[in-house]
């Protein structure tokens, strides 16, 4: 069902899109990463937290920002519902309230590693000119509370969104691969 359920902030951005379960996904990816810079982390657990954060949104939609004003979410009558008839339910329930409470290292990071997910987007966004993102990001970063949050959207500002696959300052686009330099 996340991979149905969209994202419902882009709408008010005017560009971009993504299902739940690819924010989910690449959450869960931010937040390895996060958890491998942080000593004390356990990864697993921040991993799992990751993965598992938005469960609920299978019942209940993505509820953005503006909407969250208007509408009183039941996300803990939903999770409950999901994991009801598992064996290992309770493990999920528990992770998820630990995200929403936000109060250990794990919960904070995988907060963290939600908002870069959302950071990474905006900047996309924003270099391929929406003019409404970089206002967005403004407020995405000033969420983040880690250390290692903090650096990694720092990184992330500096660099274009293409910069991980679309190498400028090789001839390979010009000689392709076989007569490149740098292959």
């Amino acid at each position: 069902m996340l991979k149905k359920t969209p994202r419902t902030g882009y709408q008010f951005l005017g560009s971009g899109s993504e299902s739940v379960a690819d924010h989910s996904f690449r959450t869960a990816v931010i937040g390895y990463v996060l958890a491998a810079r942080h000593s004390k982390a356990d990864g697993q657990k921040v991993l799992l937290m990751c993965l598992f954060h938005d469960l609920p949104e299978a019942r209940t939609g993505d509820h953005n920002y503006v909407n969250k004003r208007y509408v009183q979410v039941a996300e803990e009558r939903a999770a409950a519902d999901l994991v009801s008839n598992l064996g290992f339910g309770a493990e999920i329930f528990q992770l998820i309230q630990e995200f929403n409470q936000g109060e250990t290292v794990e919960a904070r990071l995988a907060k963290d590693a939600d908002q870069l997910d959302l950071i990474l987007e905006l900047k996309e966004q924003k270099d391929l000119g929406n003019p409404y993102a970089g206002e967005w990001l403004s407020y995405a970063l000033k969420r983040l509370t880690s250390t290692e949050a903090i650096q990694l959207a720092s990184e992330i500002m500096e660099t274009d969104s293409t910069d991980w696959w679309f190498e400028k300052k090789t001839d390979w686009w010009v000689n392709g691969p076989e007569n490149s330099s740098s292959s």
